[in-house]
């Protein structure tokens, strides 16, 4: 317990270092999945073409090597921020990718039907998504959507070799001072489990009350 006690305040920065990235990068990854998810099923050729490439590129690519490109390449184009926010804006757009293949298999399971009857009220394609396909896809894609939020939860350790101040890195300092490997590697697993413990406590809540009966 002395690796935990007598370093509680280098435990409490990194554990709340990937709280704050693991809620930013999931609400970003969020809102593009959406997007992009939106793009794919959209009428429009170029849209479709947008989101697809999208999602081919972003799941297709290293996360390592895409932090090395947001947080590295972009100050190069000068774009300069904090590493922590280069590092949400990686993981977040890395992750939106799964959200959005998870949200269209979602919406594959809706009838086609439900989408023509809402057209044949006069319903524009954004109303017909809104308020007929994505409330129904929503009750469907809970679960894989919180497994890939718990996934982004785990990839923010990458975070820590960016000098980003997350839980794993706290091992760098507590190796430094001479303090057991194996304890520090405990005690930084039981944050993780923290964290992906109340995500999936979080999901299953939601799909208690909203996911569809199997």
């Amino acid at each position: 317990m002395n690796v935990l006690t007598d370093n509680f305040r280098t435990y409490a920065e990194g554990f709340l270092g990937t709280l704050r990235l693991t809620v930013y990068a999931s609400a970003l990854a969020l809102v593009l999945g959406f997007l992009a998810a939106s793009f794919r099923v959209a009428p429009v050729g170029s849209l479709r073409f947008l989101g697809t490439a999208w999602v081919t590129v972003l799941r297709n690519t290293p996360l390592t090597l895409l932090f090395f490109a947001v947080l590295l390449g972009l100050p190069r184009f000068g774009l300069v921020l904090p590493f922590q926010v280069f590092a949400v804006l990686a993981l977040g757009c890395y992750t939106s990718a799964f959200i959005c293949e998870a949200l269209r298999a979602g919406i594959n399971t809706v009838p086609k039907g439900q989408g023509e009857a809402a057209r044949s009220l006069g319903m524009t394609f954004g109303q017909t998504l809104g308020l007929v396909i994505l409330p129904q896809a929503f009750r469907s894609v809970i679960p894989p959507v919180g497994s890939t939020l718990i996934a982004l939860a785990k990839n923010s350790a990458i975070a820590g070799a960016f000098s980003v101040t997350e839980l794993l890195g706290t091992y760098k300092t507590l190796s430094e001072l001479g303090y057991d490997i194996v304890w520090t590697f405990v005690w930084i697993a039981a944050g993780y489990l923290v964290i992906t413990l109340a995500i999936s406590a979080l999901f299953g809540v939601l799909e208690r009350k909203w996911g569809t009966a199997r």
